[in-house]
């Protein structure tokens, strides 16, 4: 299994468990055509190449890259806005032709596996496990890598014009360290979430993207109708597992999303101040 990884300043090829070096930094790399990545993606082999166990993967966004979210894209997802907001707007931003889109993170409040999360002192919050995908310049999809687009739903249930606060908020973002190539991908992949609480697993949750509303690659379209992203971009592309409503995440408690065929994200929960 092939991943593009970023350590220092540069990425490289993760094949088991050795990184080719490709000599360029993320952005250089999605300021190309998807064909050409590709193609580089091919040549690059173990052969020079240094131990995973050396470097420190770091989270797949940098420079002026920007990481984005969209809302409301699964039926689980509906029904769970529904129940916490009292509001039909969100059936109907479901069956809408416009998907709900937002910002989410800038790339250093972005945080990657193994370094904490984070949840507002003033909000019941959630994990939101997703398939997030990662574009180029050009808006084509380059990979895919596993985030948790962490939400305070108790503050977007009072109101959602309320919903920056509710998604943007200190370790509110977290991306796995590994893109798995868009072109290796099946058509459809699993999606877990656990959360342990005091050593004992208090939710798990499963569903797939074929429970999609819309398709990863007509959101992207979205996204990049009215917007460039010179050094690309990240969209998560919603979540289908929500726990239930009276569960609120709690500092110590441990996450673990796990997407087939992408990659596993584990994350601790740090309170986050305000």
């Amino acid at each position: 299994m092939t991943h593009i990884v970023r350590f220092t300043d540069q990425v490289g090829v993760l094949t088991g468990d050795l990184i080719a070096p490709m000599g360029l930094s993320l952005t250089e790399l999605l300021a190309l055509p998807a064909a050409e990545i590709g193609a580089l993606v091919a040549r690059h082999t173990p052969l020079a190449s240094v131990p995973v166990s050396e470097v420190r993967l770091l989270a797949p966004v940098e420079g002026r890259m920007e990481v984005w979210g969209a809302g409301v894209t699964y039926e689980r997802s509906r029904a769970a806005r529904v129940e916490e907001s009292g509001r039909d707007l969100y059936d109907a931003v479901y069956d809408a032709e416009r998907p709900e889109l937002f910002f989410k993170a800038t790339p250093w409040r972005v945080s990657t596996d193994g370094e904490l999360a984070g949840i507002r002192a003033d909000g019941a919050c959630v994990p939101e496990p997703e398939l997030a995908i990662v574009a180029n310049r050009y808006g084509e999809p380059v990979g895919a890598v596993v985030c948790d687009d962490l939400t305070a739903r108790s503050v977007e249930g009072e109101n959602p014009l309320y919903l920056p606060q509710a998604k943007c908020f200190t370790g509110s973002c977290a991306l796995s360290p590994a893109i798995r190539p868009w072109w290796e991908l099946p058509g459809e992949l699993s999606i877990e979430m656990e959360i342990v609480r005091d050593g004992e697993k208090v939710f798990s949750g499963a569903t797939g993207t074929g429970r999609l509303r819309r398709t990863p690659e007509e959101l992207l379209g979205w996204l990049f109708r009215a917007q460039s992203f010179p050094e690309g971009v990240v969209l998560a592309t919603g979540t289908g597992i929500v726990p239930p409503l009276e569960f609120s995440l709690r500092p110590g408690d441990e996450v673990t999303i796990t997407i087939g065929d992408v990659g596993v994200l584990r994350q601790r929960v740090a309170g986050s101040p305000g």
